[in-house]
């Protein structure tokens, strides 16, 4: 019995050795550690992918953790080496000032020059996904698929998407130089061309809305939506509710170069163009599918033609493929970009944030566009086009709606509503 105790006591003995042997272990975490620690639970608890591109993810915190950090410029880095690893371009982290401005943008404002970029993973440089209208870029001449080589003597193949819109920002009336390489459709030869630009705030305005007259008396309302941001719902609804009034019988809905933004406003637009019916599919990491439904019936029955191209990305295809697979809408224009998963922004306790892919979508029909995108169902190619042509004669992608518009069975549909 006294050998027993004794046993019993020696085996409490070390085990109250061990705890205190690991708990000043976990205690000696200094301040960098524990911000990547925190970073690390984030993706932990909610990356879509619970494999972690196949990794074993807590022996890649701890061979971070081993290797120590000593100022907060290498936890970000050991952040984003942790980030990289995953193999996903669009869960990144964001410092602090990236972080509030990419806040500021979705709420409808930001300074800098007014481009929206992606990586090419072909040329391994970024390249101009848009313009935004008005802004310094759009008036110095930059266009959809230009190659941005350098950003103030900086290869833009030494920066991360965040990295290089950082750069761009900056103060109202400072400049910046851009090293662009712009190929010629016509010719198959590429030209380098430098553009120095002066930042200044710009407003983004997301729906422009015009009614137009067509021959034979067709009222046409022409709606260009060119953000999801936090302002588009309301301008949407607003905008639609006047080519009503004004006595629209058909639409054109342009989504060209519109890279997307909040979800949540992609899903509410819809549901003003669609009647009680499926808007998109998200596929968590469970591999559980939740829906997103038109349940308030649409704001206009008219008939409507939908302009995509490889611009139109994330909530624009959600949109577009909404409208298709429910026979809304026919889409015209070019395939779209191709991004079919779902991110949210989560803070850090250092007023960085992180922006992780949280879910996987689908269309309506189940389709998944990631890497894919959305075929138009008629496809209709364009030379890049000046802001002051868009919507015009010299605008092919625009006419060919309008000739859909003008059909017979079309302009039936649209009296008979």
């Amino acid at each position: 019995m006294i050998k027993r105790i004794f046993r019993t006591s020696l085996v409490f003995v070390l085990l109250l050795s061990i705890c205190l042997m690991v708990a000043p272990a976990v205690m000696a975490l200094s301040e960098e550690q524990l911000l990547y620690n925190e970073a690390w639970r984030l993706v932990d608890q909610a990356y879509v992918d619970d494999s972690f591109n196949h990794q074993d993810w807590r022996s890649v915190r701890q061979k971070a953790l081993t290797a120590g950090m000593s100022d907060r410029d290498a936890t970000y880095d050991a952040i984003q080496d942790m980030l990289d690893s995953l193999g996903d371009p669009f869960t990144r982290l964001l410092q602090p000032q990236q972080y509030r401005s990419l806040k500021t943008s979705t709420s409808g404002e930001l300074t800098g020059v007014g481009l929206q970029i992606i990586h090419n993973d072909e040329t391994g440089y970024l390249e101009v996904l848009a313009p935004i209208e008005g802004s310094p870029a759009a008036m110095a001449g930059l266009q959809a698929s230009d190659q941005i080589l350098k950003i103030d003597n900086v290869p833009t193949t030494t920066l991360t998407l965040d990295e290089a819109a950082e750069r761009m920002r900056g103060s109202v009336g400072s400049t910046v130089q851009l090293k662009v390489q712009r190929s010629d459709q016509d010719s198959n030869q590429a030209q380098v061309l430098v553009f120095p630009l002066k930042r200044d705030r710009i407003a983004i305005n997301p729906v422009f809305a015009e009614l137009r007259t067509q021959p034979k008396g067709l009222q046409v309302g022409f709606i260009r939506l060119r953000q999801f941001n936090a302002n588009a719902t309301q301008e949407m609804q607003a905008a639609i509710t006047r080519l009503e009034a004004e006595g629209a019988k058909g639409y054109i809905l342009d989504l060209r170069n519109n890279p997307g933004g909040l979800l949540q406003a992609g899903v509410e637009i819809a549901q003003m163009w669609l009647e009680p019916s499926p808007i998109v599919y998200t596929v968590d990491r469970q591999g559980i599918r939740n829906s997103f439904e038109a349940n308030t019936g649409s704001l206009t029955d008219a008939p409507l033609v939908v302009l995509v191209n490889r611009g139109s990305a994330s909530a624009s295809e959600i949109l577009a493929g909404a409208l298709q697979d429910n026979g809304r809408a026919q889409l015209v224009g070019e395939q779209t970009f191709g991004k079919g998963s779902i991110q949210s922004l989560f803070n850090l306790s250092d007023g960085a944030g992180l922006a992780i892919t949280i879910a996987k979508y689908e269309t309506p029909n189940h389709r998944n566009i990631n890497k894919v995108g959305i075929k138009p169902d008629r496809v209709v190619t364009l030379k890049a086009l000046r802001s002051d042509q868009i919507g015009t004669e010299a605008d092919t992608q625009y006419q060919q709606a309008l000739k859909i518009l003008a059909e017979p069975a079309v302009v039936a549909s649209a009296v008979s509503s």
